[in-house]
């Protein structure tokens, strides 16, 4: 485009110089010849016989004119190739008044270059939609009552996902003859009363003879608001039966060898009654609970347990003061022996809280009474300061307090138990841990501390095969044992389909008068996760690793009895179960336990189950 304007220009410029040149060529006629023509010449004669033209080619310029005669032509005239009659004489012409024309070459018009308009027609149909109107008129009578009339509520449409679904059912069976069955029911939505119940079973059979074991929870629970208050209570009873499968497989048993059986039944009652919270200031809260349990085996121990607990608690602005107690009412038989072991607790309390602080300052008092008589008095303490607001905050705490030993408790952690069990109450004198808590990241958040306990008559649970074949029996650290350790907790929710934790213990024991802290581990490391991979498939698993431990046995050489080390592996027991929502009432699970398949013992010469898997679906109405 920009070599057509210079084309153009060059041309204007070349027509500029020579056109004017060419136009002077014509030989100049005097001045004095046309002016006389002109005067003699008659106004009307002029008028009525015009001249006549002469031919264009006399008026041509010669051929060989140079360019000195151009430039004296360009200087003497004024470069006009018209002439005008009336304006002079002419004698060519007679002095007519008729205009003369001298071409002297051809016009070439120069045209600039068309602007297309590139414009295309649309097409599309824009033409609303109108939707044709409809009246329903309404058959209303209208009335002349115009008072203000309270307005109708109008109802809200469920949600699908707000209508409950108020019982489930599951069950399922698997290998080593695995039954699984769970059950639960409640009222459904009621912000005034809860009340519902649950059963549970699972049952398996491993590879030793009479290697199995069986489970059954049944419960019920209720819960209901009273003015102010609110009142909750619950019945249950636990089963857990089992056998004396384990023996030194080195040494294998008699041929009339026949594992004795063992079972635990537990009746259990708690009732609560609690002020309801409000957010208002000097607020005054109170709670009373009592609970209790009826404990018995499959010999002669039998256990009953009757705890009444409760606190009172002033706020003014940020101080806090109050005071909980408790009584711990506790009678322990079996054929041997028959005692009563009771506790009285009492924590007066002062609480402090700002905006980055946190102090509880109290003490435990407790005092032993029935067959045991001792007074105690405890520290209660607990220091939080954010160390980075919002994120990490730094703690410390010391307290103390007397661990009834529990037939209860130590059937459900070892049960394979033998009879009358050595009962003696251990004490915390002092435990004492520091360490951060918060948030690192959104969703992680963790709590790592180390501690320092002090204890008096740690119970230990040994075998005592010697004595009961296959059995075990609790003795106690006599002295102050110390403890030292680390723990540390994490946990990762990146959202609400996933969600992974994990927690860890590392020990190190220092006993009094035990070589070993016997059964029990210096390393502990439990971790799971949830995740959701959509509406309908949820993956679980869990993760334990456990220490190696130590066990002890006695043999007898010529009379002396001499103590043995028995060591037990450390082990990783990996399980994990998937789940998939077929319809919203029918799902299907499954569940394998010891995915690793490992041979490993919690207790001396007792193996775990090795790999297992059941599967099953549950039903919701």
């Amino acid at each position: 485009m920009k070599l057509k304007y210079v084309y153009t220009l060059l041309t204007l410029i070349i027509a500029l110089y020579f056109v004017p040149a060419q136009a002077q060529t014509k030989k100049p006629t005097k001045k004095a010849t046309t002016k006389t023509a002109a005067k003699k010449a008659p106004a009307k004669k002029a008028a009525a016989k015009p001249a006549a033209k002469k031919p264009v080619a006399k008026t041509t310029a010669p051929k060989k004119a140079t360019s000195k005669n151009l430039g004296d032509a360009a200087a003497k005239s004024a470069a006009d190739t018209t002439k005008k009659g009336g304006n002079g004489n002419n004698a060519d012409n007679g002095g007519s008044l008729s205009e003369e024309i001298v071409v002297t070459t051809a016009y070439k018009p120069v045209l600039a270059d068309a602007v297309k308009i590139r414009r295309n027609p649309d097409l599309e149909d824009k033409a609303p939609f109108k939707a044709p109107l409809v009246y329903a008129p309404l058959d209303k009578r209208q009335e002349q009552n115009s008072e203000i009339r309270q307005l109708e509520a109008m109802k809200r449409p469920p949600e699908q996902d707000s209508v409950l679904l108020n019982n489930y059912v599951k069950v399922g069976a698997g290998n080593m003859k695995s039954l699984f069955g769970e059950a639960y029911f409640s009222n459904g939505r009621d912000e005034a009363l809860q009340v519902g119940g649950y059963l549970k079973h699972f049952s398996q059979s491993g590879s030793l003879e009479k290697q199995s074991q069986s489970k059954d929870d049944v419960g019920v629970f209720g819960k209901s608001i009273l003015g102010d208050n609110n009142i909750s209570g619950r019945i249950t009873y636990n089963r857990l039966g089992t056998n004396f499968y384990g023996y030194d497989q080195s040494v294998p048993p008699a041929s009339t060898f026949v594992p004795g059986k063992q079972h635990f039944n537990t009746i259990g009652a708690e009732a609560e009654l609690a002020k309801n919270y409000k957010d208002v200031e000097n607020d005054f809260t109170y709670a009373l609970k009592i609970k209790g349990y009826a404990f018995s085996n499959a010999y002669q121990a039998r256990e009953n347990n009757i705890v009444i607990s409760g606190f009172l608690n002033q706020t003014v602005k940020q101080f806090y003061a109050g005071l909980s107690g408790s009584v711990d009412l506790n009678s322990q038989k079996d054929s041997l022996y028959k005692l009563s072991n009771n506790i009285l607790r009492l924590n007066p309390y002062i609480k402090f809280q700002g905006t980055n602080y946190k102090i509880d300052a109290g003490v435990n008092i407790e005092k032993e009474f029935g067959d045991f008589g001792k007074f105690y008095i405890f520290p209660a303490a607990k220091l939080e300061v954010q160390v980075i607001p919002k994120y990490v905050r730094l703690f410390v705490e010391a307290k103390g307090d007397i661990n009834r030993t529990s037939l209860h408790d130590l059937a459900y952690i070892n049960p394979f138990l033998g009879q009358n069990i050595d009962i003696k109450n251990s004490v915390d004198q002092l435990d004492i841990s520091a360490g951060l808590k918060g948030t690192l990241a959104p969703g992680l958040s963790f709590k790592a501390s180390v501690f320092r306990n002090s204890i008096k008559n740690m119970p230990l649970l040994v075998s005592n095969f010697d004595a009961e074949v296959n059995k075990f029996k609790v003795i106690y650290d006599d002295g102050k044992a110390r403890v030292n350790g680390f723990n540390g907790e994490l946990d990762f929710k990146a959202s609400d389909d996933f969600n992974i934790f994990g927690r860890i213990e590392i020990k190190d024991y220092q006993m009094a008068s035990e070589a070993q802290p016997w059964n029990l581990p210096k390393f502990l490391l439990t971790a799971g996760t949830a995740i959701n991979i959509n509406n309908q498939v949820s993956i679980t698993g869990s993760l334990l690793f456990r220490g190696s431990t130590n066990d002890r046995t006695f043999t007898t050489t010529g009379g002396t009895s001499t103590m043995v080390q028995k060591p037990i592996a450390s082990f990783a027991d990996l399980s994990g179960g998937v789940q998939y929502k077929a319809t919203r009432q029918i799902t299907v699970f499954v569940q394998a336990n010891n995915i690793l398949s490992t041979s490993y013992q919690n207790w001396l010469y007792y193996p775990n189950y090795g790999f297992n898997i059941f599967g099953g679906v549950g039903y919701s109405f």
